[in-house]
């Protein structure tokens, strides 16, 4: 019968069937629950009758079936109120209210009209390049339309059955992409809330969530063992119909929202590449070292379009994408663009990093004009520090040391001289090997303790009324580990970056693509990594002397350091 029927509501029959089978699972773990009941009244109903005889071996199995009934019922009823109350994840995201974006409302509402579905209860952001439709309806979360941050609104009662879900857009995409490229995006994201306002759809969907949810309260804590084996194996039982329910709400979606843009629809999917692109390497290049010592900067959103501004400069391939900067922004559409970039900056940083819930003296926003000063030029500088501090290591271990070590009571000055004597000519491979295995380790010291740190803020804020990220811990690590060699080169860099700054004129700059960079003249050198590789490889000096002398760098003068 379903394939006969065409288009969208294909879909809904293949998502409708699974979501009966999970409500029928659903039903028969209650039928299993009230079997000792139903067997109870009907052995109390026999002996009431005068049809079994009272006493002997039918009492005893009345009183049997008695007492299993009320066991079966309380556990029921424990498992029951568990997944009722268990509270399911939800994503965290920035709430956008009506009045922040009357423009993105109203585009949203016509685009629904258009596909004759309802309109999304309401908006949020998240801070990654994705898009999708979330139930908030469950009664734990208290009002159905409450987002992940900010306390939920008063609003006038409605059936939980028809309440929509909340679309929940990719911050980075309301900066990069056009009005026209968002619209034909979020078209068959939002065809989904047709689906969704199924009965069956969503009472099968808020089944589930409960589950999942009860499955994690009842995680780690011993008197909730049973309710978790209990959680778990329908959650088990229900996983294959959950998951070809979802399929069908998405094919139901996308065949929806076929007549709608879809020539835009692939310029669009064209888009989401770039930005992923663009975002990663922002988050890693750019975002990252600026976290790792307590700064977040305030517009990572509007940085996304800087760097793909710059690919489309760099990239002949990209040429075509510079073209659409002279149309429509989406962000346009929101009234407080800055605002609302700063708070999906600071959510990406929580996220991403660990970030405490509160901005203060150790967690500070940095804006981009002030990134080179606050944060290159300080990363460097306690990167000169950390490789200081192993080169005085090293110098206490004679069988490594090529040179002679410095006179007792005379401590070395930081200085690029000092490097160079290291780790140039051909004994000195076994330095270099050395300094890189003591940076890894004190970067990896570091780098435990940091995380210890932010979990414990983490847990810290999940216990208190108004959780940062839904109790969510951050994500580690957000780049693999990097190689000894890879650590020297990066902390040999930063000297000579240092010594650059202090003593040739040059100065911290940002590349949006890169990162950190050194500018000479107000240009940038990129040539310099090729020169460090050289000494750490090779022990060959001469490239990075001829760099220094260039550049006007003098190597015997002391670096400050953090």
């Amino acid at each position: 019968m379903i394939g006969l029927v065409a288009g969208p509501e294909a879909g809904v029959l293949v998502a409708r069937a699974q979501a009966l089978a999970v409500l029928r699972i659903r039903s028969a773990a209650l039928a299993v629950a009230l079997l000792p009941a139903a067997a109870a009244a009907v052995l109390a109903a026999g002996i009431a009758m005068g049809r079994i005889p009272d006493g002997g071996a039918w009492s005893a199995a009345r009183w049997a079936f008695t007492g299993a009934a009320v066991l079966a019922l309380a556990l029921a009823a424990t498992v029951a109120a568990v997944v009722a109350r268990a509270r399911p994840a939800l994503s965290p995201t920035v709430a956008i209210p009506e009045e922040k974006a009357p423009d993105l409302y109203r585009l949203v509402r016509d685009l629904a009209e258009r596909l004759e579905v309802p309109a999304p209860s309401a908006m949020a952001l998240t801070p990654d390049c994705d898009s999708w439709l979330e139930d908030r309806t469950h009664p734990a979360h208290g009002s159905p339309h409450g987002a992940a941050h900010g306390p939920p609104r008063a609003r006038r009662p409605r059936r939980r059955s028809t309440a929509a879900p909340v679309l929940v857009i990719g911050s980075p995409f309301l900066w990069w992409m056009r009005v026209a490229e968002l619209r034909a995006l979020l078209a068959p994201v939002v065809a989904g809330t047709g689906p969704s306002a199924h009965p069956d759809i969503a009472a099968a969907r808020r089944f589930v969530r409960g589950l999942d949810a009860a499955v994690a309260v009842a995680a780690g804590r011993p008197a909730l063992a049973f309710v978790g084996g209990v959680a778990r194996l329908l959650l088990h039982s229900c996983r294959g119909h959950a998951a070809e329910m979802e399929r069908g709400v998405a094919a139901a979606a996308s065949e929806r929202a076929q007549s709608v843009d879809y020539g835009l629809r692939i310029v669009a999917q064209e888009q989401v590449g770039l930005a992923y692109a663009g975002w990663d390497r922002l988050l890693n290049r750019v975002a990252l070292p600026a976290w790792r010592m307590g700064r977040w900067p305030s517009r990572l959103d509007a940085g996304v379009v800087s760097a793909l501004t710059e690919l489309s400069r760099r990239d002949r391939l990209a040429e075509g994408f510079a073209s659409r900067l002279g149309e429509r922004p989406a962000c346009d559409l929101l009234e407080e663009p800055g605002a609302i970039d700063e708070a999906a900056s600071l959510l990406a940083a929580r996220l991403f990093h660990g970030g405490p819930p509160d901005t203060g003296p150790d967690w500070l926003p940095v804006a981009w004009s002030q990134y080179p000063e606050e944060v290159v030029d300080r990363k460097w500088r306690l990167e000169a520090a950390r490789l200081h501090r192993v080169l005085d290591v090293v110098d206490a271990l004679p069988a490594l040391t090529p040179v002679p070590a410095a006179p007792a009571g005379m401590a070395p000055a930081p200085t690029v001289a000092r490097v160079l004597e290291r780790l140039a000519g051909s004994a000195a491979g076994g330095v270099a090997e050395e300094l890189g295995a003591r940076l890894g380790a004190e970067v990896a010291r570091e780098a435990a303790q940091e995380a210890l740190t932010a979990q414990q803020r983490a847990f810290g804020a999940a216990a208190t009324a108004e959780p940062w990220v839904d109790g969510l811990a951050p994500l580690f690590p957000l780049q693999p580990p990097r190689s000894g060699r890879e650590l020297l080169a990066d902390h040999v860099t930063a000297m000579v970056c240092c010594a650059a700054v202090d003593t040739a004129g040059a100065a911290p700059g940002l590349d949006w693509l890169d990162g950190p960079a050194l500018l000479v003249g107000g240009a940038r050198r990129p040539d310099l990594a090729r020169t460090v590789l050289s000494l750490i490889e090779d022990g060959d000096d001469a490239p990075l002397r001829a760099w220094l002398g260039e550049v006007g760098v003098r190597p015997e003068k002391p670096v400050r350091l953090v």
